[in-house]
């Protein structure tokens, strides 16, 4: 029996696509062809593999409108969706551009023993398994693909079942590469057809909830594969005294709301000296006010919809929550039901604390809850009461003085005097803390070589018959 999966429009609440949930068996199948065709892809060399990657661009360019349209259809978002084609695009470039020194062979060198020489290979994982979320869908889907591609590797990705209307506009695109096309696939499905996939690859990148995510490290450790897992985040951001509040204001709105929210980079919380609360709340307050739903057309507002179901009923319950306890709202508030899709304002609110579900669990939504501090050092200490380490930021009036803060924060990306820098600047290896992920960095060089197993290669150049370790 067929098993289609319905996909609900986030715009209008309507089931108006389906996807067929492959069998374990069609996963088998798709990786050991993936797998006889990286033979050949790695093999062809790096200035091939590079040509076909650049004549990919240039074809998911031409089909630029119907991925547009796809990509809106699954996350009811506009500007969103046109920056993550851009961001492809441009990861492409990047990747290009760099990849022939990251993978040239090294230079011979002389070991310690005179007449053995060492050499350094990279050999790419042969099949790379990706399991990608529903936030960022076509962007979030390539960031590892891509790298991992370059590098001389098949790549089989398994999507968010939640937002799978792009694929099939891209495997047009891919399908007009023959060299890539052998190579690189979407498997689509629900969970189980990514739990399957893990079974069948040699290296496994995960980006979703920390629950999933721990279930998805459990299993490439019972198969002794590597995973690099890009997981939950609650990043906060600490204003001191000293900040500018209006690029302040201005930054944190941006970082809290930008894709109403639904990012894994999202400022969640924020600590601001006490001596200045009153005047950030009223200054983001008025900024909040200024964005509108983009609703009932998609050009009407900034805010798209809440994509999933469950996560609209997370952020209503994480605001429930605060109300009750305690928090206060000054605008927004409410996650509303227009024409079956779920939107939400941007939502400030204070006199919030750690007992709150706002403050420690990730909301992933345009929530912007402000928490007073007195002293630094309880502010850092509120920024580290945490289980994520994904990302942070810090405000203050001298970089000097950020610099000091920042320091003592646990997250592997910090922007300072800005927020959401680790989203738009790829050159910054970091590694998360805590629950909000495992294993190498995907920016900077290491988001290639860790694709690449390394190789020694020691060669003995003359006729030494005896060492010196063996006496005959």
């Amino acid at each position: 029996m067929v098993n289609q999966i319905k996909i609900r429009n986030p715009r209008t609440g309507i089931n108006d696509y389906f996807i067929t949930q492959v069998t374990v068996e069609q996963i088998a199948t798709k990786c050991l062809n993936l797998r006889s065709a990286q033979i050949e892809w790695e093999k062809c060399g790096i200035e091939q593999r590079i040509q076909a990657m650049q004549q990919w661009k240039e074809i998911i360019f031409s089909h630029r409108e119907k991925l547009t349209q796809a990509l809106i259809n699954d996350t009811g978002r506009l500007i969103e969706s046109k920056l993550e084609i851009d961001s492809v695009a441009n990861s492409i470039d990047r990747w290009c551009k760099l990849a022939p020194q990251l993978l040239s062979t090294e230079p011979t060198k002389t070991t310690k023993i005179p007449f053995i020489q060492l050499q350094n290979q990279f050999s790419p994982y042969q099949l790379v398994g990706i399991i990608s979320p529903w936030n960022f869908p076509l962007l979030l889907s390539l960031i590892d693909a891509i790298p991992a591609l370059i590098a001389g590797c098949a790549v089989a990705i398994k999507p968010s079942e939640i937002t799978p209307r792009f694929i099939q506009p891209l495997l047009e695109t891919i399908a007009n590469i023959p060299l890539l096309c052998d190579v690189f696939t979407y498997i689509e499905g629900a969970g189980e057809t990514g739990a399957a996939l893990i079974e069948y690859v040699d290296f496994i990148c995960f980006t979703g909830s920390v629950a999933t995510g721990k279930k998805v490290a459990e299993a490439a450790a019972k198969r002794f594969i590597p995973a690099c897992l890009e997981l939950g985040g609650k990043d906060p951001a600490i204003v001191l005294a000293s900040a500018d509040l209006e690029l302040a204001t201005s930054a944190l709105l941006w970082a809290s709301v930008v894709n109403a929210g639904q990012s894994c980079l999202s400022i969640e919380r924020i600590y601001v000296a006490e001596s200045i609360l009153t005047e950030f709340i009223i200054k983001i307050t008025e900024k909040a006010k200024g964005l509108k739903l983009a609703y009932p057309n998609i050009e009407s507002g900034e805010i798209g919809p809440i994509i999933s179901t469950k996560q609209a009923e997370i952020i209503r319950e994480h605001l429930q929550d605060a109300v009750a306890k305690g928090a206060v709202i000054h605008c927004g508030g409410n996650v509303e039901n227009l024409d079956g899709g779920f939107w939400c304002l941007p939502t400030v609110l204070d006199r919030v604390n750690h007992s709150m579900k706002i403050m420690t669990e990730e909301t992933f939504g345009p929530i912007i809850p402000v928490m007073s501090f007195t002293t630094v050092e309880e502010a850092i200490k509120l920024a580290n009461d945490t289980i994520y380490g994904l990302s942070a930021a810090v405000f203050a009036g001298s970089e000097a003085e950020a610099l000091g803060v920042a320091s003592q924060i646990n997250a592997g990306g910090i922007s300072i005097n800005d927020a959401g820098l680790t989203a738009l600047i790829n050159e910054g290896e970091k590694n998360s803390f805590k629950f909000s992920g495992l294993g190498a960095s995907r920016m900077g060089v290491d988001g290639m070589k860790r694709f690449m197993r390394k190789k020694a290669i020691l060669s003995k150049v003359n006729s030494v018959i005896n060492p010196w370790w063996f006496k005959s």
